[in-house]
């Protein structure tokens, strides 16, 4: 069995939502970045850290992706096309939706105050529509990649979250049906009632 730690308001979401929809058994030890419980295994502080037994494993994609692998779901098998397609929208959305939000947030709360620079919050927020936008156009079917769910959807739909949160809002229709659709899943809905 796995135990997930890291609060469920946190990148914890994704990874508790994965193993939710591959059905596999799991705990989670809900605490915040930084605890104790987080720097054992993480000198960092940051959540998820995924225990597989005894052994550690820290970030939430490498935790998806090894998860995806292990069990063999939401993951194109690794050497193949759409598996390069799959890491392609990966990168994408780590690179221009999450990173984004990421340095939103570490000028909203995260860095010392006097490191914070909040006048940076409005070209994020042009710079996540932008991108947002431009994702939504490569979107192949009801998922990104088309008819399958994959790693890059959770993400996705995890940065929604965030992306609300934040007062991030997107005006773009297609990203919001899609938010809707990844949201009714019952696997997401169980994770969103345990927050």
């Amino acid at each position: 069995m796995y135990t997930v730690i890291g609060s469920l308001t946190t990148r914890a979401f994704r990874v508790v939502w994965m193993l939710e929809e591959l059905g596999v058994e799991y705990t989670n030890l809900n605490v915040k970045p930084r605890s104790e419980a987080v720097l054992k295994y993480n000198p960092s502080g940051k959540v998820p850290v995924l225990l597989d037994g005894d052994t550690p494993i820290c970030d939430s994609t490498a935790i998806l992706t090894y998860l995806g692998d292990k069990h063999g779901g939401l993951c194109f098998p690794t050497g193949t096309i759409e598996r390069a397609q799959q890491d392609a929208f990966l990168h994408q959305i780590l690179d221009e939706i999450d990173a984004v939000l990421w340095t939103a947030a570490r000028h909203s709360f995260v860095l010392p105050e006097e490191h914070r620079v909040p006048e940076i919050k409005p070209s994020l927020k042009w710079e996540f529509e932008r991108n947002l936008t431009r994702l939504m156009d490569q979107m192949k079917g009801p998922f990104l990649m088309g008819e399958k769910i994959t790693l890059p959807d959770l993400i996705l739909t995890n940065c929604a979250q965030w992306a609300e949160g934040a007062r991030f809002p997107s005006d773009n229709v297609k990203f919001q049906t899609y938010v809707a659709q990844m949201r009714a899943r019952p696997a997401y809905q169980k994770v969103w009632a345990q927050r």
